[in-house]
């Protein structure tokens, strides 16, 4: 479960930060020159890519940029609109795929793999709830691209976001899981090839075939498969494939036509 969420600040003030180029803001005293918002939000970043995103604190992101905690509110007002800075900074840098068809298929398949690369980058996305997404430039662009994948395939508008939420938010459970994975890996201390090896015995002797026969077997067969109970590789191409065969039966659906009034009541006598 995400344990942070976005647009949880001031929205006029993040806005406004997120819209700073198209829209510079006017009558407010500007920071010093050598630091800027884009140099905050890049340094925010780094810290939450070497740390974690608990560790982006105003006083610990002060430190980074060397400067005086207060000063650091001269360029965001909070850790709220930070967060929201920092992502709307990553949806407009991230990398776009350009498959060679304009087949719908290819073109989603990059966009799910062009996401799930963003979480691999930057892990601690996994940790930020987007239900309320910062509505900023960056992730216009992205929702943009993400739109024209599906662009021609015959689903209408609200399809078309239905469709793209879908694929999202497959991504997105993959990433979390992914991410707990590591989580896992760092508190004790072990692979999960290892953590495996020392509890094999301890399962061998609970685990009876007999009672538990199915589980036993296809348990068996996909923990030597994949060196573990869960291979985030594996798991990811296979659910993808299945999510874009599920969405291959709406392509080309469209909704029947409005009859006329005159044909209407033709048919009815």
């Amino acid at each position: 479960m995400a344990s942070h969420r976005s647009s949880a600040g001031d929205p006029t003030r993040t806005l406004e930060l997120l819209w700073r180029e198209a829209a510079p803001l006017k009558g407010q005293r500007g920071p010093k020159p050598g630091l800027t918002v884009d140099t905050v939000v890049a340094t925010a970043v780094e810290l939450a890519d070497a740390e974690g995103l608990d560790a982006v604190t105003m006083r610990a992101l002060a430190g980074k940029l060397g400067i005086a905690p207060m000063g650091l509110y001269t360029y965001v007002p909070g850790r709220a609109e930070l967060i929201d800075l920092m992502l709307d900074g990553l949806y407009a840098g991230m990398a776009r795929r350009k498959p060679k068809t304009r087949d719908w298929r290819a073109r989603l398949e990059a966009v799910a793999h062009d996401n799930r690369a963003l979480f691999t980058k930057h892990a601690w996305l996994a940790d930020v709830s987007t239900t309320r997404p910062p509505l900023g430039p960056g992730q216009l662009a992205k929702y943009e691209y993400e739109l024209q994948a599906l662009e021609g395939a015959g689903l209408g508008d609200v399809e078309q976001d239905a469709a793209l939420t879908f694929v999202l938010g497959f991504v997105e459970s993959c990433a979390r899981a992914a991410s707990d994975m590591r989580a896992a890996r760092l508190e004790s201390q072990m692979s999960d090839a290892t953590w495996w090896q020392a509890n094999a015995p301890l399962l061998a002797r609970m685990s009876d075939p007999e009672r538990y026969p199915t589980a036993s077997r296809v348990g068996t067969a996909a923990g030597q498969a994949h060196g573990a109970a869960y291979n985030p590789e594996h798991a990811f191409r296979f659910g993808l494939e299945r999510v874009l065969d599920g969405l291959s039966a709406l392509m080309g659906q469209a909704p029947p036509p409005k009859r006329s009034r005159t044909v209407a009541r033709k048919t009815a006598r």
